[in-house]
């Protein structure tokens, strides 16, 4: 039997790990990782345009699988190109592994052609970055990326140099158990008890929640239910909580609807659960707030606490709500709810007023429309900017769709490579690219990844030319908007020029029928929709500390809240409010 290299050695570690796939771009110090995946069943070189693709396509992967994924980048720029989709990926707190190849091992620190030093350049963005330098060391290391991409969620990084891979692996490496899930993280019964206390004390208590409550839902409802709270939701937290909610009063933000802002503010004890929500200028500063998160770290980095709470959501509040006196007092909740169902009512006054006939088409109708055809099992990959806005007050999870988008980095052009990592763990579930004209222009070339593999993503363009979230940020400041305006090319007869289906849509009488031919269409499609660029949103609330702060503004078309489906719950919500 013929020893095994470095390099195969590598393959099968990761394949132990339950890696299926390796996102990247070959190229010279690269070539035996990608040989030994040649000849190896288990997993599969996802070729790629671009590495930034390769890295965005394993984060989106493992937001979705909660498994470790896996991409790759060749010495110097091969490598130095994953290092946005990294930061994506380790702000998601995404299971990913990073293989930087590098240059001849002989020749490192001695300037040679394409050197750098991954190893430094991506600590930034990962728990863990190393520099395998000896045969010997590989297999520990590698566990030991594994375990801290997995173990703490995020990304590590291995640098290879191309001839250490091809060296021969170690006569008897140690097969070493893998850390494959991370533990459930209880609070201790002091804080629990003091938590408690804070609850029974307070009179109206909100709770705004994140993307921490995943997998929390039905804890989350009988603990609202018990303290008649409110709640609130961030971005990352709305697929997970805003479904089958009765306490529902939107969104907070710069993306906010509904009554998230005043709940949040008029409460005397606001709970966060499983949020680094970003924003202070959204958050009270004179009211008690408490934090549970599995991330220590996360604790009180947005606002003074009055309590630090360490712990998962889930378990947290399964130790709680048990602890905690039921009140009975509904008025708070009640009050809010009503708040939040008259701020959709307004919305939908202004909204649904000749919306079927105005040219260019309003975007916020387009994901209306999308949010009624897609299945009811998609999964949305969303480009940051106005795409952002519109997949946050229109499409409505229902706790088997995913929406997946660069929320915490906040990167252009993620939606269509996160749509790719997306639809190859499941080629038979319907994944759809909310992207801007902008974002999907900058990485378009990987369009062509869709029709090499025949991956029936359909991707949605917003097609406003122009670069609307710069276009508030400039009109904010007081600035013209300059440098914001796209030419665009037919969208659509590009995709059909690749081998893919294609379709422009100009009127809004055609977008029903266009989308649904997409959908029905089984290999890759794409919408090209022009919409109009003065679709502008503000947030629910404004003070002068977030116009100088965020990109709020007004336009022809102004948006203060969410509107389809969320009216409906909202309505069903008030069914519940006593009439006096």
């Amino acid at each position: 039997m013929a020893k095994q290299n470095v390099a195969e050695q590598f393959v099968d570690i990761l394949t132990r790990a339950g890696v299926k796939r390796l996102y990247g771009v070959v190229g010279d110090s690269l070539n035996p990782v990608v040989d030994a995946i040649r000849r190896t069943p288990a997993i599969d070189w996802i070729q790629v345009r671009h590495e930034e693709v390769a890295a965005f396509a394993a984060g989106a992967e493992a937001q979705l699988t909660g498994k470790l994924a896996a991409c790759a980048g060749s010495c110097g720029p091969g490598n130095l190109h994953l290092i946005n989709g990294l930061y994506d990926a380790h702000r998601s707190m995404a299971p990913v592994l990073a293989l930087a190849s590098q240059i001849p091992s002989s020749e490192i620190g001695l300037g040679y052609f394409q050197e750098t030093h991954p190893d430094q350049l991506f600590r930034e963005c990962s728990h863990y970055s190393e520099l395998i330098s000896n045969p010997q060391q590989m297999p520990r290391v590698l566990q030991t990326a594994i375990q801290h991409a997995i173990g703490r969620g995020g990304v590590s990084v291995l640098a290879l140099p191309g001839d250490i891979a091809s060296a021969p692996a170690p006569d008897k490496p140690i097969d070493h158990a893998l850390v494959t899930s991370r533990p459930s993280v209880r609070p201790g019964d002091a804080e629990i008890d003091r938590l408690a206390a804070l609850i029974d004390g307070a009179k109206r208590v909100t709770l705004f929640c994140g993307s921490g409550t995943a997998g929390a839902h039905a804890e989350v409802m009988e603990f609202a239910e018990r303290i008649k709270s409110p709640i609130g939701h961030a971005l990352r937290g709305k697929e997970w909580i805003q479904y089958d909610n009765r306490y529902d009063v939107g969104m907070s933000g710069l993306l906010g609807y509904g009554a998230a802002y005043e709940a949040t503010h008029e409460c005397d004890l606001l709970i966060l659960l499983g949020t680094d929500f970003p924003y202070n200028a959204f958050l009270p500063d004179d009211v008690k707030i408490v934090q549970v998160d599995v991330r220590p770290e996360h604790l009180g980095r947005r606002s003074k606490l009055d309590l630090a709470v360490w712990g998962d959501v889930k378990e947290t509040l399964r130790s709680l709500t048990p602890r905690v006196k039921e009140k009975t007092d509904r008025r708070f909740l009640d009050k809010m709810l009503k708040k939040h169902a008259d701020a959709l009512e307004g919305v939908v006054k202004a909204y649904t007023r000749k919306v079927d006939k105005h040219v260019p088409i309003h975007p916020e109708y387009v994901a209306s429309v999308l949010d009624e055809l897609a299945d009811d099992d998609a999964v949305f990959t969303v480009d940051t900017g106005m795409c952002n806005v519109w997949a946050a007050r229109y499409i409505s999870p229902n706790g088997r769709r995913r929406i997946i988008g660069s929320f915490s980095h906040g990167s252009m052009a993620n939606a269509l490579p996160q749509a790719i990592g997306a639809q190859f763990i499941d080629r038979g579930r319907q994944v759809v690219s909310m992207s801007g004209d902008g974002g999907f222009s900058m990485l378009m070339g990987d369009f062509l990844t869709l029709v090499q593999y025949d991956l029936p993503v359909k991707v949605v363009l917003f097609n406003n030319s122009s670069l609307g979230m710069v276009e508030l940020e400039m009109l904010v400041a007081g600035l013209p908007s300059y440098g914001t305006t796209n030419h665009n090319p037919d969208f659509a007869a590009i995709a059909r020029a690749a081998g893919a289906y294609g379709v422009r849509v100009e009127k809004p009488k055609q977008l029903a029928g266009a989308l649904k031919d997409a959908f029905r269409h089984r290999g890759p499609a794409l919408v090209d929709i022009v919409t109009d660029p003065n679709a502008l949103s503000i947030p629910p609330k404004i003070s002068a500390e977030m116009v100088s702060g965020f990109a709020l503004s007004a336009g022809k078309i102004v948006l203060d809240g969410g509107v389809g489906r969320m009216l409906q719950m909202a309505r069903s919500n008030l069914r519940n409010v006593p009439r006096p």
